[in-house]
């Protein structure tokens, strides 16, 4: 084989391995919004994620006809059990260190504490709302390096597979009006607390 050739399927390797990167966060998606006995869905139906949306929609695997209300013949209960047990409403308050993937926020340009600092501004924070002295929305409000600070936190509504898995399993593992220890991630470290 010549070089050249050996050039064209290396080229062509790359491409289908990049094409399939591209496309797999859709295809775990899918798999991850569980079997249509599951969800409620008529055979032949899936829930989907709309990239420009943000929101889900339904998808016939053999007409490929998508719709982004439930289709007819769906189990509306089972449904609203399914999406109810895959996502949550979260507010947290994030404390950034000098190792995290971005170490910059709203509030500085370049984050110098330890992860040790960190974790300690956090736990001060957690004592206060657990004092009853300040809410988690007050605080991430004036002390959150997340953006979320605008929205005293507020993440708003999202589904399992949307967050990194450490928060993602503390945020789903929480009850409603509870407030998780602190949770650390590629982010930082946080406190959530759970609205929904």
């Amino acid at each position: 084989m010549s070089i050249s050739n050996v050039l064209t399927v290396m080229v062509l390797v790359s491409s289908l391995t990049f094409n399939s990167i591209l496309t797999s966060p859709l295809n775990l998606k899918v798999s991850k919004f569980g079997s249509k006995s599951e969800t409620g869905l008529p055979e032949g139906w899936s829930i989907k994620k709309s990239r420009s949306r943000n929101r889900n929609y339904y998808f016939n695997e053999s007409t490929k006809e998508s719709v982004w209300d439930p289709p007819a013949g769906t189990d509306l209960e089972k449904l609203a059990a399914f999406e109810a047990q895959n996502k949550v409403q979260a507010s947290h308050l994030l404390i950034k260190h000098k190792d995290v993937r971005r170490p910059s926020s709203w509030k500085e340009d370049q984050i110098t504490r330890t992860k040790e600092e960190a974790v300690e501004i956090l736990r001060g924070h957690q004592q206060r709302i657990l004092n009853g002295e300040a809410t988690l929305g007050e605080i991430a409000r004036t002390e959150s390096d997340c953006s979320s600070y605008k929205r005293n936190g507020d993440l708003g509504f999202f589904e399992r597979g949307q967050m990194q898995p450490a928060f993602e399993k503390a945020a789903f593992g929480l009850k409603v009006g509870e407030l998780s220890d602190i949770v650390e991630t590629d982010s930082g470290v946080h406190l959530i607390e759970r609205f929904a």
